[in-house]
């Protein structure tokens, strides 16, 4: 029934206290949001609740939301699921190997504020060239596939693999200096690549 409307007139009808809308808004999300989230944790269970956990707030602070992005506020909510999950939870060794943490400070990334690490990160990207940064943007912050980035800027996927991995490398390299590589992993799932 509502799977014709927009992300903007769901959260309208969410903001009434319309369950379907929510519901909607569920299913089109949450299978994509999960997957994301067991790429970098590899634990199921876990990402579930996660998961759950941002829809729940979701729900419960529908009227105060302001989005205009619905799918970017929904991953930005599981990046920070998963940075309290780690903050709060002891890495281990298989975590570290995993997340290319070797000779990185844990203790200095458990102290980073997530707001911080975003800020920090927005900061380099605008730094990238511009098509690189435009294809990163629409990579890891829009979430959309190689395929869909080549397909809407009229270049190979392997164009578009090699601008992901050389904003990648740029990044790594800078948040690297700053001890931010731990954290770095979550936000863009390295390991995906």
């Amino acid at each position: 029934m509502l799977d014709s409307y927009s992300s903007k007139e769901l959260l309208e009808r969410i903001a009434d206290d319309d369950v379907k809308a929510f519901e909607e808004i569920y299913q089109r999300h949450a299978t994509k949001m999960l997957v994301y989230a067991t790429k970098i944790l590899n634990n199921q269970m876990v990402c579930e609740d996660l998961i759950q956990n941002v829809f729940i707030d979701f729900w419960n602070k529908r009227s105060e939301k302001n989005i205009n992005n619905l799918e970017s506020y929904l991953f930005r909510a599981v990046k920070f699921q998963i940075f309290n999950y780690f903050r709060n939870n002891k890495f281990h060794d298989t975590d570290l190997t995993r997340l290319n943490l070797i000779d990185l400070s844990i203790n200095a990334s458990k102290k980073m504020e997530f707001e911080e690490l975003e800020t920090t990160i927005e900061n380099l990207v605008k730094k990238l060239p511009p098509r690189c940064q435009e294809i990163f943007l629409l990579s890891r912050f829009e979430h959309k596939s190689n395929k869909e980035i080549a397909a809407a800027l009229g270049i190979s996927e392997q164009a578009v693999k090699n601008q992901v991995s050389k904003a990648l490398i740029f990044l790594r390299e800078n948040l690297q200096k700053g001890e931010y590589l731990p954290i770095f992993s979550l936000f863009f799932g390295l390991l995906a690549q």
